[in-house]
């Protein structure tokens, strides 16, 4: 079968090891749907300049923070931004995010608080695709 289709996809749910703690959150769902379709894998932290492992940031407000409270909002635009112009490079008009992210969260991200709690919201980079008219799914779409 070709593969027409083309999405971005967050890096992690393909297993590749990018997430905050260094591992994966390989999905299967995701997996089975890249034999069929182009999956562009892209981690906006790394692509924003964050190490892998890194300390663990929540989004509160616009602003992005560590644990340890050091905003790294900055990082994290930037990485959005640079998802943004791999999206417009290749014409790419979807894309499968990790649900809960700072990053890549859409409509339901972590509180701010590392508290566990969950709240309305997308991450930077959810919003910014969005912003610029991809659609948006999370793994627990498909």
């Amino acid at each position: 079968m070709a593969k027409t289709k083309m999405r971005i996809c967050s890096a992690c749910l393909l297993g590749i090891k990018c997430r905050y703690d260094g591992k994966s959150k390989l999905n299967k769902k995701v997996i089975e749907l890249s034999q069929k379709e182009f999956l562009i894998p892209v981690c906006p932290e790394q692509l924003g300049g964050l190490p892998t492992p890194r300390e663990p940031a929540e989004q509160r407000g616009k602003k992005v923070f560590t644990k340890s409270g050091r905003n790294i909002s900055k990082n994290f635009e930037a990485g959005a931004k640079q998802v943004l112009k791999i999206a417009k490079l290749l014409g790419v008009k979807e894309a499968i995010l990790k649900q809960r992210s700072p990053s890549c969260g859409y409509g339901r991200i972590h509180s701010g608080a590392f508290s566990g709690n969950i709240v309305k919201g997308s991450g930077t980079t959810a919003f910014l695709l969005k912003k610029n008219g991809i659609k948006i799914i999370t793994e627990k779409d498909l």
